[in-house]
């Protein structure tokens, strides 16, 4: 059965007047040193794409889904194999090396958590016949632990230690699923570790209680032999009023104080980011200066909305910015660019999921070949390096190196009767030479 008949493969197609073609994703194209199936390692996400079926807080579902409903007499197992099913025919047909789902993404939930286990460890085994057969591999694995009532009250941060202790059960378990899948990352998706007011709220309590959580997930990590990145992902706002897990500062202060900035790295979701009064390349830059960037959530929120509302990308020059930092940094190394979008709800047909994730590829591409050339260019290098020269003389190396006292600056400053002119920062003009390249 095919849940897509009307939809052929995805075709790199830059003179096409068909609306269903990559102008820009090249995936053998080779940009500094790497195709761009290497530097993007895109992955297509089962909640929004498969799981959500349209509905928000003022109405119900607009998708009619074969994996959804009407299907399997309304079987929750055979509806999962479905959904299984449709996801790795649109996979194959974009041409994505990697997708990412939530526990309850793939196995619907069971009467006890012994139960759910069994569901998702039999699905998962139909799971891994389609990454045989399509070659598509896992990103990153995650477990909910914010839909079910159990975790109103947050999951690590619970005042309960009971729901504490079956957060960990299913972690646990979702860590080895990752594992027996060969994922690349874990990723810890705070969900409800927050808290609205602090009238009933100990917050010192709850940060210790969150750390414990994270050594625990690290322990079991290196106990079952998982080389992949255990990732956490920053977020303002959702859905309580104070997250802990804010935005990367935030992240990294708090695995600092608990010892896990080792154990860690970020993945980092745009619409968060602005969701936190950032741009989205301020996020990636302060991560990879801090050695802990990880992957990314790509999306894009609503300026005028101050909500998630995870729309498909489409500003390259947005991404482009974002490239050059990931670039400077190396690259992608174990993280990718995982869709975590969702159509619009009046965008009903199931041709529109393909219509949105090529888009979105087109602009990661685009925003990565314009990175490449920016890079190649040289100027806008150059002119940050040039902006910096006075540390590296004698004046600057030995500042930073802790050989120069308050007092002896000041000396340095009175004996030489000193007055810094500054210089422009030529933010316009490097402005406009970025857009030369978008």
């Amino acid at each position: 059965m095919s849940f897509f008949p009307d939809v052929e493969p995805i075709r790199y197609a830059p003179e096409s007047e068909d609306l269903l073609v990559f102008r820009h994703y090249d995936a053998e194209r080779v940009v500094l040193g790497k195709t761009l199936r290497e530097h993007a390692r895109f992955a297509v996400c089962f909640w929004h794409t498969f799981c959500w079926p349209g509905s928000d807080v003022f109405g119900a579902g607009t998708f009619e889904r074969a994996w959804l409903s009407g299907a399997g007499g309304g079987d929750a197992v055979k509806l999962a194999e479905k959904k299984i099913d449709a996801a790795f025919e649109l996979f194959a047909k974009l041409g994505v090396p990697f997708f990412c789902f939530h526990d309850r993404d793939v196995a619907p939930e069971g009467d006890t958590l012994r139960e759910s286990h069994a569901l998702l460890d039999r699905l998962l085994a139909r799971v891994e016949s389609h990454m045989d057969r399509h070659d598509v591999r896992l990103l990153w694995g995650t477990a909910n632990l914010f839909g079910h009532p159990r975790y109103a009250a947050g999951a690590a941060t619970n005042p309960d230690p009971e729901v504490f202790a079956y957060a960990a059960a299913q972690v646990k378990h979702c860590l080895e699923a990752t594992h027996r899948l060969g994922g690349a990352n874990y990723v810890l998706w705070g969900g409800r570790e927050g808290y609205d007011t602090l009238l009933n709220t100990d917050l010192a309590r709850e940060a210790d209680q969150l750390g414990r959580f994270l050594a625990l997930v690290a322990e079991h990590k290196h106990r079952i032999g998982f080389r992949g990145t255990l990732l956490i992902e920053p977020k303002p706002f959702e859905p309580t009023k104070h997250q802990y897990d804010f935005d990367a500062a935030a992240v990294f202060a708090f695995l600092q104080k608990y010892d896990l900035a080792r154990e860690y790295k970020l993945n980092l979701e745009v619409n968060h980011a602005t969701l936190a009064g950032h741009d989205f390349q301020h996020e990636v830059a302060y991560a990879v200066a801090n050695g802990i960037f990880g992957s990314v959530d790509a999306n894009r929120g609503d300026p005028r909305l101050g909500w998630d509302t995870d729309q498909f990308p489409n500003d390259p020059r947005e991404w482009a910015l974002a490239w050059l930092e990931i670039l400077r940094g190396g690259g992608m190394h174990s993280g990718g660019f995982n869709f975590d979008a969702k159509l619009r709800r009046p965008s009903v047909d199931a041709v529109d999921l393909f219509h949105a994730h090529v888009g979105g590829m087109d602009t990661i591409a685009r925003g990565l070949v314009a990175a490449a050339a920016i890079l190649e260019d040289g100027r806008l290098e150059r002119f940050r390096a040039e902006r910096y020269l006075g540390w590296d003389q004698p004046l600057g190396r030995d500042i930073l190196a802790g050989r120069q006292s308050l007092e002896d600056l000041a000396g340095h400053v009175l004996a030489n009767d000193l007055e810094p002119q500054p210089d422009s920062g030529r933010q316009e003009m490097l402005e406009n030479l970025v857009a030369r390249f978008v």
